[in-house]
């Protein structure tokens, strides 16, 4: 697998998806700009897999290799239960499970449906994908405090 030219414009949409977010936790511009790198190269590792299901693991571990101070959003993004959490990681989250795999912003039932039918309904791609959202959905309830 490699990045064509959707998983570019995917990810060119999460990042200026995340900085829409970011404005709503009323991010500074340095902070912004840093959701806008860590969008674009959140999907990184889909360069060096063969299948893109552990995208995220072999991304994060180039990054942390790297010294790229997000690594570890970028390791568990897409994950439903990670070991780690920040604001960044939930900002990221809401943007990829937004954003199609043609860069287009559909909101998280379309991306569900969209992967459900790429995937399958037991793929571990669609469980997880739809437990992310799920919990976003509830985390969306509340406010844009941190």
């Amino acid at each position: 697998m490699s990045i064509d030219l959707n998983r570019l414009k995917h990810s060119v949409a999460v990042a200026r998806k995340m900085i829409e977010i970011g404005r709503l936790y009323n991010l500074d511009d340095q902070k912004l700009q840093e959701l806008f790198v860590l969008g674009m190269n959140h999907d990184i590792g889909y360069e060096f897999c063969k299948d893109g299901v552990d995208h995220n693991i072999i991304g994060g571990n180039i990054l942390k290799e790297n010294g790229y101070k997000y690594w570890r959003e970028v390791f568990n993004h897409g994950n439903p239960d990670p070991d780690y959490s920040s604001l960044y990681l939930k900002i990221l989250n809401t943007a990829d499970m937004q954003i199609d795999k043609d860069g287009n912003d559909v909101g998280f039932d379309k991306r569900l449906e969209d992967i459900k039918q790429r995937y399958g309904e037991n793929s571990k791609t669609y469980i997880c994908s739809k437990k992310i959202i799920d919990n976003l959905k509830i985390l969306k309830e509340s406010s844009y405090e941190e």
